[in-house]
């Protein structure tokens, strides 16, 4: 199902990274991988995929599936923190199954829990048709797993796979709706279609999984208007569609001791008021590729609002603990439209990309021209920075280095743009590597190597060896809206579209059967036009006419459906 040759090019640059510590680096990759085994992987990746295409027809007809045993399975990165390579992660041909669930319906799906508490083991579902718009991102239409109106389900040993527009793997859709996973595979081949999706308030609980995604805006870890809470412990996610960042955030979402790795797109985008936590993950950025023009940088992280309504205007969040961060082009840390939290403590970051920078914060497509610039509030701790910022007139920066962190780099190397405060405490330091020019300063007397060049605080010429006093910059909580009003997109108020909703159970039951799922869907095929679908479903969110359809990252195709992951990637 994966470009493993991409891949394979990807995970070789993560091994010859700077050293990271055993436990992190292991996370992910065995640095005794050789080239012998990528060209191995080279000439089997079509016969492989080809196999699976097979074996979901098969199954389809009602053919059973055979397996390992479990206790020869691969394992992924577990919760436990172990793993070998990334090509020894849980595959579907490791879980042996005794029940097939198959939909090929538009927008209907293999199983749905609707208010119910249900369990299901062992099982192959296996999901085709089609769908479109919002009735699929926001309500869960065409999804093969489905769980609503405060369902409790819990899947164990699964293989879920889909092919068709806007076929998400797994779905759990509003406030009470809880979503269990573990120890299962998931993958997905179409446009829109991510692995995990919550929306409308819902609740996934994800341990232990393989997710892999292959079509445009197709996030592995992907929410939508609504949001909710994701935790996700353990497993591989990896993407390699265009606009489909390994984690797009409209909820709050935690990663814990996984490995992530996206090969067009960012690894992360958070999106308004939402947050993404990583803690003791292995990440690994590559974005290539652009899904719309309102931006012409490339990055790993994206923080942005894209004023489509599907998240609330407000403060993002993104913090790492531990672990790793690899980005192979553009630049590291990338904010626009929005205000922001990013809190470092103790991740090894490297960008391989020499021309990329550390963070940028600066105007882009989205919002209102003149105020829709990145507001940035950058906490390190016992954290290694390197790299250059910049911060356009638009744009803020509070830089808080603690806790024996250091910082090598230049702000504002051609001149006073944006405001920029920095403040270091005892212990920090901050080597310059070009000219810099920042707004204000609170520092003691050796809190910086001016390493040969000039820092302007305020105009002035920084003297070395001097203590500084100076005033953190106010950070603006929202960011613009449309026409220059603040805009909050509303979650979803729980209706469901028009029409009635697929099917409960299938037949037999979470204890087996080859149930269907119900309803027929609205449509063929996606249309990237931009435009919205003309019937939005009663009860969706009313507000400003989104840029996108869904969310989209800095290069979302308009009316796409996740913005990396709904709205497009930056």
């Amino acid at each position: 199902m994966r470009d493993r040759k991409r891949f394979q090019a990807v995970m070789t640059a993560v091994m010859l990274s700077a050293a990271i510590g055993a436990a992190a680096l292991t996370g992910c990759s065995d640095a005794s991988g050789s080239a012998a085994a990528s060209e191995e992987t080279e000439e089997t990746g079509e016969t492989e995929k080809a196999g699976r295409k097979k074996k979901a027809s098969e199954e389809e007809t009602g053919e059973g599936k055979s397996g390992k045993d479990g206790e020869e399975q691969k394992t992924a990165h577990t919760a436990d923190g172990t793993m070998t390579t990334p090509e020894d992660h849980l595959e579907a041909e490791d879980i042996e199954t005794e029940a097939d669930y198959t939909d090929s319906s538009d927008g209907g799906h293999a199983i749905t829990a609707d208010g119910t508490e249900d369990t299901y083991e062992k099982i192959h579902v296996v999901k085709t048709g089609e769908a479109d718009g919002d009735e699929a991102d926001f309500y869960g239409e065409n999804a093969a797993v489905f769980a609503a109106d405060g369902a409790s389900l819990t899947i164990t040993d699964a293989v879920i796979e889909t092919d068709g527009t806007h076929a998400n793997g797994v779905f759990s859709y509003g406030e009470g709706t809880t979503v269990t996973i573990s120890d299962s595979v998931i993958e997905t081949e179409g446009d829109c279609s991510g692995g995990l999706m919550t929306t409308g308030g819902g609740t996934m609980n994800a341990k232990d999984l393989p997710v892999e995604t292959a079509g445009r805006s197709s996030a592995a870890i992907r929410s939508d208007r609504g949001g909710g809470t994701v935790n996700v412990t353990g497993g591989y996610y990896s993407t390699s569609g265009t606009g489909s960042p390994v984690i797009y955030s409209t909820a709050d979402i935690t990663v814990s001791n996984a490995c992530l790795v996206s090969t067009a797109s960012q690894g992360v985008v958070v999106e308004g008021d939402n947050s993404v936590t990583l803690i003791d993950d292995v990440l690994t950025a590559d974005n290539t590729e652009k899904n719309s023009d309102k931006s012409d940088t490339y990055q790993a992280v994206m923080i942005y609002q894209s004023m489509s309504g599907d998240a609330d205007t407000g403060t993002a969040s993104f913090a790492m603990e531990g672990g790793s961060l690899t980005n192979l082009n553009g630049d590291i840390f990338f904010v626009n439209n929005t205000a922001c939290t990013i809190d470092l403590t103790g991740a090894k970051i490297v960008n391989e990309d020499e021309e990329g920078i550390f963070l940028r914060a600066e105007a882009a497509g989205w919002g209102t021209e003149g105020s829709n610039g990145g507001q940035v509030i950058l906490t390190a701790s016992d954290q290694t920075i390197d790299g250059d910022m910049a911060v356009d007139e638009v744009s803020a920066l509070d830089l808080y280095l603690k806790d024996d962190s250091s910082f090598t780099g230049a702000v504002n190397s051609d001149g006073q743009t944006g405001q920029v405060y920095v403040e270091i405490e005892s212990g920090s330091v901050w080597t310059l590597t070009g000219d810099s020019y920042i707004t204000a300063l609170t520092c003691g007397e050796d809190a910086i190597d001016l390493n040969g060049y000039t820092l302007y605080v305020n105009g002035k010429a920084y003297e070395a060896g001097t203590s500084s006093q100076g005033e953190a910059i106010e950070i603006q909580t929202a960011s613009s809206g449309q026409d220059g009003k603040e805009f909050r997109g509303e979650r979803p108020d729980g209706e469901k579209p028009d029409g009635e909703k697929p099917e409960g159970r299938p037949e037999g039951g979470p204890d087996g059967g080859n149930g269907r799922g119900g309803k027929g869907g609205p449509g063929q095929g996606k249309d990237f036009s931009g435009e919205r679908p003309a019937d939005a479903p009663e009860g969706a969110p009313e507000g400003a006419p989104g840029e996108e359809n869904g969310q989209a990252p800095a290069d979302a195709p308009q009316g796409s459906g996740d913005s990396a992951s709904n709205s497009g990637n930056t």
